[in-house]
């Protein structure tokens, strides 16, 4: 009898812990708060929208295959943000050498980002979390000082 009272406590209480379990939330990955693929992607198009219509930028990009661009950016971002992909493109320090890049045009471009994460309504945490792990590139973008 003693025997199955104890077994019968342990069940209540591996139930007990193991529905606490349950009700704990899981936190989302920044792929998840960026809206997974779709959502990167979206955020990139208005990214490379901002940056045409930004007369400031417009001319830094127009020898580049956007599609390339595009295609390496939403990479980019999704592997930084623990998705699914794989970035293949040249490192930043090799593909901004040569450009002269200085802080104000690489303040520009954060600030054209952070629009089109606002108009694509990527929440705050997100884009602040997303902007945090760009930020180290900075020193591979920026060439002229």
């Amino acid at each position: 009898m003693l025997n199955n009272l104890k077994g019968a406590f342990a069940v209540v209480v591996l139930i007990a812990a193991c529905s606490g379990c349950a009700n704990r939330a899981v936190e989302p990955t920044l792929y998840d708060q960026l809206g997974a693929h779709a959502g990167i992607e979206q955020i990139v198009e208005a990214f490379i929208g901002n940056l045409a219509d930004d007369e400031r930028m417009v001319k830094s990009f127009e020898n580049t295959d956007i599609d390339a661009f595009r295609a390496h950016m939403i990479d980019q971002i999704c592997e930084l943000a623990a998705g699914p992909c794989v970035y293949q493109g040249r490192s930043m320090k090799e593909s901004h050498r040569g450009l002269g890049i200085d802080a104000a045009m690489f303040n520009v471009l954060v600030a054209d980002l952070m629009q089109a994460m606002e108009s694509t309504g990527t929440p705050v945490a997100a884009r602040n979390e997303l902007l945090g792990k760009l930020a180290p590139m900075y020193r591979d973008v920026v060439t002229r000082h």
